[in-house]
């Protein structure tokens, strides 16, 4: 707690007064334009990896990024999910998961949740995980096995997302925008899904417009269309 008193005096006395007309216009509201879903690992801050200053993201962390379907959960995910969809107006939605994710190791192996009662009932929103790695990557084992997880994951909470009517709506319309991002904790890099070419890339291996491409097709504006 020492660190935490300290970081906070400082921050008083020298962040917030250098910048104090910055935090002023913070207060009359928010208006990010990217709302981001990831896990609440402490060794992954979306604005870190991002480089985004306050008032840029809308962030939405707990255990293993997950995205309960709707209807599914009566936790914060879903009003939270509704109010940067419908009141603050995002136009992107990133989920992101990690490597060597806990979570989601723990989902493969369920004898280290005996005394997590509570993480148990949790992880089994990701039911749908477990089944596609058990069914369909048999012959990987060990970190090649949480690495498929990982991303297999993440695509299957962009479905769970698409199941909210807020959602819905923005993505029929074409005002929204799905992105499948992992972030690699030993490289720094983060990869992206396309339904272009069915994988994920590397962002910081493609150039800018390449990157900016990478994204979960909208079947339902395809559709549409």
């Amino acid at each position: 707690m020492d660190n935490l008193l300290s970081g906070i005096h400082q921050f008083h006395a020298q962040v917030f007064q250098r910048e104090k007309e910055f935090y002023s216009d913070l207060v009359a509201g928010q208006s990010p334009r990217t709302m981001f879903i990831g896990c609440s690992d402490s060794r992954v801050d979306p604005t870190i990896i991002t480089q985004s200053g306050l008032g840029e993201l809308f962030v939405l962390r707990n255990a293993g990024n997950i995205v309960p379907c709707y209807g599914a959960s009566n936790g914060g995910e879903p009003a939270t999910i509704e109010y940067a969809v419908t009141a603050l107006g995002v136009k992107d939605i990133v989920i992101c998961g990690h490597s060597g994710c806990g979570a989601l190791q723990a989902m493969l192996n369920p004898d280290q949740m005996v005394k997590l009662p509570l993480v148990k009932s949790w992880l089994n929103h990701a039911e749908a995980t477990r089944r596609i790695v058990e069914e369909n990557y048999a012959q990987a084992t060990g970190a090649a096995l949480l690495d498929i997880a990982v991303r297999e994951h993440v695509l299957v909470q962009i479905e769970n997302l698409q199941t909210h009517p807020c959602v819905a709506v923005k993505l029929q319309r074409g005002e929204l925008t799905l992105h499948a991002w992992v972030y690699l904790m030993e490289s720094g890099d983060i990869l992206a899904y396309s339904t272009a070419d069915g994988g994920f890339a590397s962002l910081t291996g493609l150039a800018r417009h390449e990157a900016s491409q990478r994204r979960v097709a909208n079947p339902r504006q395809s559709k549409k269309s």
